[in-house]
């Protein structure tokens, strides 16, 4: 009886030694085999998904039949509650380690969107309206009230965030882009203060970005940055109004379509520096390093006159005299 019992145990000890290996083998070919992916798929895990409903969505798309191997998997690992929400590409050749690996990197799929230089805030605004990349929660268009959204109330918001291509994931939101570039700016602006040349007519890094922005929208050339603000830097110095088409466009608003009549001149408005010296009250655009990077390193010079010659270049003269000449020749000659 007793032998009979033990050739019992030995047959189940056997069985169950045999079937943990069958089982070992089977795990180990199930971490090193591919998912069944075809071609390249976004997976998104969404917030607040646990590694349950995770694991039944991988089953619900067919990537693999063994959920309760990937269990194991990350169970195992520790990696089960690690798993961060976002969209995933998924290729052909993924085994089940590196989807796992994958889901627990942050690695997820970004998407792309440019803030160009020169734009107004309600220019930047309608475009990103017009993006479904990114989550729409902003209320207003209007420069002071999208500050106080942002929480910030002490300057409106024309020219506070930086032109460049932002990388972000699926889920963003407006407010968290724009303080992005809000912040980018900031930092840009703070490196360029640091290193600004002596004796410049501002007292401030934010009067500085004010010079940036007209800068920014005279410029045709990149060469011509420095030049132009070396003539806006010796206006000022001067106290020369400094008589800029951009800042009298800015305040006509949505009455500019194209041309500047002679009583555009005469608008009453602080951004009118035909009609007011100094500096505008803010700036009147996006402004890229560069023409910050001019308005703190202006070029050396006696210009105190420019005027666009039509081909993206200015004719740039040192008296009223000459600069009245090349209005003539440039301007007056081509209507």
């Amino acid at each position: 009886m007793i032998k009979r019992l033990l050739g019992l145990m030995a047959l189940s000890l056997l069985f169950l030694i045999v079937t943990t290996v069958l089982l070992y083998n089977e795990y180990q070919a199930f971490l090193n085999t591919p998912l069944s992916i075809e071609k390249e798929t976004i997976f998104e895990v969404e917030p607040g998904m646990t590694f349950t409903d995770v694991n039944t969505k991988m089953k619900r798309l067919e990537l693999t039949k063994d959920t309760g191997y990937f269990k194991i998997l990350a169970r195992h690992s520790g990696k089960a509650n690690k798993i961060k929400s976002g969209e995933y590409l998924l290729s052909p050749g993924l085994t089940p380690i590196e989807l796992l690996n994958l889901l627990v990197s942050s690695k997820v799929i970004q998407y792309s969107f440019t803030l160009l230089e020169g734009w107004q805030v309600r220019e930047m605004l309608q475009a990103i309206r017009a993006t479904d990349l990114i989550e729409h929660t902003l209320l207003s268009d209007e420069a002071e009230k999208v500050m106080i959204e942002l929480g910030y109330t002490d300057k409106p918001a024309e020219g506070l965030f930086f032109p460049d291509t932002y990388n972000f994931p699926k889920g963003t939101t407006d407010k968290a882009f724009l303080l992005r570039a809000y912040q980018r700016l900031h930092d840009v602006l703070a490196e360029e203060w640091q290193t600004r040349a002596e004796n410049l007519p501002y007292k401030t890094a934010y009067e500085a970005l004010i010079m940036a922005s007209i800068i920014e929208k005279e410029t045709g050339l990149a060469s011509e940055r420095s030049t132009i603000a070396g003539v806006f830097v010796r206006r000022l110095n001067k106290k020369m109004k400094l008589q800029t088409d951009p800042t009298v466009i800015y305040a006509m608003g949505k009455q500019y379509n194209g041309n500047i009549r002679k009583k555009d001149l005469d608008i009453d408005s602080p951004y009118n520096t035909y009609r007011y010296k100094g500096l505008p009250p803010s700036p009147i655009a996006l402004v890229g390093r560069e023409a910050i990077h001019a308005a703190l390193h202006p070029e050396e010079g006696k210009s105190l006159y420019f005027v666009a010659k039509g081909d993206g270049s200015h004719y740039f003269s040192e008296t009223l005299k000459e600069h009245n000449r090349a209005v003539t020749k440039y301007q007056l000659k081509k209507k």
